[in-house]
């Protein structure tokens, strides 16, 4: 059954999603349509979410479907269809399908497809839970490449380069994350800190000043401290850094530069913790786009932290 009456709310809904980022950061119109959809889906309302579930549910289906079949089986209307193609930033639905249809061929000749959103059960072998999360993690890395936008990156890079100080604010798993980019930066020189305390976390940043760099990590964007945080480091003039599965989340409108993430959610690795291979992906391509700009700096210090451990891996060769 055609909901037309949906149509309504669904236009506005094109409206509010007009800020979505829809350039492709590689240059190919094809790469990265699943999971632009996938980040662009929670910032749709109505009839136009309904498609986009849609098409997330079974893609393979939906390249395959006619703009009527597609709107039939997510309740909707073609007109609803085509107004969510262009919200995808498309011209029309054939463009679109095209797209998924390239993107899900690719995924399969890649081995991505396997397993993924397939629930794990408790009698799967280790063999094919392996297999699912390796598909997982292949399908996120490629979405997140197809994501990020690498003006972004060289920008953040320029700014650590060149800050004095560097505080890096995050909670829960977002805080691990945050302390293996403090620990990379620091071994070349940088002076950052990983904060995930909320008191310490403010009263660090309050101590920020212009030419400072203060870099949230949260992959809904919505955790509260990590944005309290970033908030405070920016309001005293510190370059902020948001790092994030959302453009249009509270931590993203915050920040100077956004470094966007996808994610491929398993059983057992829910969005927030499957984030956390493209988030250390983006940050040591971060931390190398540093490393590049300081390299005299960088190469000195790494040599420097790298002597002074070695008579502990010496002490340990010895020993065994």
């Amino acid at each position: 059954m055609v909901d037309h009456e949906a149509d309504t709310s669904a236009g506005a809904a094109v409206a509010d999603v007009d800020g979505i980022d829809r350039r492709d950061s590689l240059g190919v119109a094809s790469d990265g349509i699943l999971a632009r959809v996938r980040t662009g889906a929670d910032e749709l309302t109505g009839a136009l979410r309904r498609v986009a579930e849609h098409v997330l549910s079974d893609p393979a289906a939906a390249a395959r479907a006619t703009i009527v079949e597609l709107a039939e089986r997510s309740g909707t209307s073609p007109a609803t269809v085509t107004r969510f193609c262009r919200a995808m930033g498309f011209e029309g639905y054939a463009d679109l399908r095209l797209g998924i249809a390239a993107e899900t061929g690719r995924a399969r000749s890649a081995g991505w497809s396997v397993d993924i959103g397939r629930e794990i059960q408790p009698g799967d072998p280790l063999e094919r839970v392996l297999e699912q999360i390796i598909a997982a993690d292949t399908r996120a890395m490629h979405d997140t490449a197809a994501l990020l936008d690498l003006a972004e990156v060289e920008r953040a890079a320029v700014a650590i380069a060149g800050a004095s100080r560097v505080n890096i604010f995050g909670a829960s798993g977002s805080a691990l994350v945050g302390e293996e980019m403090q620990f990379s930066l620091h071994r070349i020189g940088v002076a950052a800190w990983a904060w995930n305390d909320v008191h310490s976390g403010l009263a660090a940043a309050a101590l920020l000043r212009p030419g400072d760099v203060a870099l949230g990590i949260s992959h809904s964007g919505q955790t509260r401290e990590a944005i309290e945080m970033l908030a405070e480091g920016g309001s005293r003039g510190a370059t902020t850094i948001a790092l994030t599965g959302f453009r249009r989340s509270p931590l993203a409108e915050l920040a100077d530069i956004v470094l966007l993430t996808a994610s491929q959610a398993t059983t057992f690795r829910p969005d927030a913790l499957s984030a956390r291979h493209p988030q250390l992906v983006v940050l040591d391509l971060l931390y190398i786009a540093v490393a590049q700009r300081t390299h005299d700096r960088a190469h000195a210090a790494f040599r420097r932290t790298a002597q002074a451990v070695d008579g502990h891996k010496a002490a340990r060769a010895a020993s065994a």
